[in-house]
């Protein structure tokens, strides 16, 4: 009798789009690694870069979800993980084309967010950064900065261009986080395990907790290498795609 878990049955067992995201991001991350100097340029070209940086792309807002840190295999082992663990079973109630569209919509809303998040933010991480540096208060140097500024000193304008283009994110855990809220939104009692904990956690409660552990990190700055917002931003933007598949009645219909 044929065992479809040999012979590599259960990879082709991986539903189309799942597998095909999976293969591009690995793809990309071998590519990082392997080539000398490619990551680089392929962060600076693919990465998502705050907008009015020179280094700023629309496309970016879709490509910076198909790289990963080299330097951080769990940064992508831990994304295809939950990619394959949740994604081939949404993919198979949804449909390819509507589990795809999800996907993209939420690592897109998740760049949006990061974007709205950083516009916010970088005066006040600029200014914080050199103030420490020159020994001032941050209302001191806020003062300085925003003098040079509306003089036109294009020492200090360049000075700022440069912290905006040092500003990138890449990763598709925003994405992620919208697989893994559509899981718990079309599954919600689906018990689940997190690794050493022999206890089962249902789908609803698990995402729940997840999402308040990145609003409190993100609110905290605590890990500020990872963007917790745009986490949050891959959830917000799946929660309006679930509610209007939900309020259609097609939440669990194969389209």
């Amino acid at each position: 009798m044929y065992d479809g878990h040999s012979s590599g049955g259960w990879w082709r067992s991986i539903p189309p789009v799942t597998k095909n995201l999976i293969i591009i991001n690995f793809i990309v991350w071998l590519a990082e690694i392997l080539v000398p100097g490619f990551s680089n340029t392929l962060v600076d070209r693919l990465g998502l870069h705050m907008f009015g940086s020179s280094l700023f792309n629309p496309a970016q807002l879709l490509t910076y979800m198909f790289m990963h840190d080299p330097h951080s295999p769990a940064h992508i082992l831990f994304n295809m993980f939950s990619l394959w663990m949740f994604g081939r079973i949404l993919e198979q109630v949804w449909g390819p084309k509507r589990f795809l569209l999800f996907y993209i919509v939420c690592g897109f809303g998740a760049a949006l967010v990061q974007e709205g998040v950083w516009e916010l933010t970088w005066k006040s991480d600029y200014i914080s950064a050199i103030a420490a540096r020159n020994g001032l208060t941050t209302e001191h140097m806020g003062a300085i900065v925003d003098a040079a500024v509306r003089s036109g000193d294009m020492k200090w304008i360049d000075a700022i261009s440069e912290f905006k283009s040092m500003m990138v994110t890449i990763g598709a855990s925003g994405a992620i986080y919208g697989i893994l809220l559509g899981f718990a939104f079309t599954f919600p009692d689906m018990p689940l395990y997190f690794f050493f904990i022999p206890v089962p956690i249902k789908a609803k409660y698990m995402v729940i907790g997840y999402g308040v552990i990145e609003f409190f990190l993100g609110v905290s700055g605590s890990v500020s290498t990872v963007a917790h917002f745009a986490h949050l931003g891959g959830m917000l933007f799946g929660i309006f795609m679930l509610l209007y598949w939900k309020k259609k009645g097609t939440l669990h219909r194969y389209n």
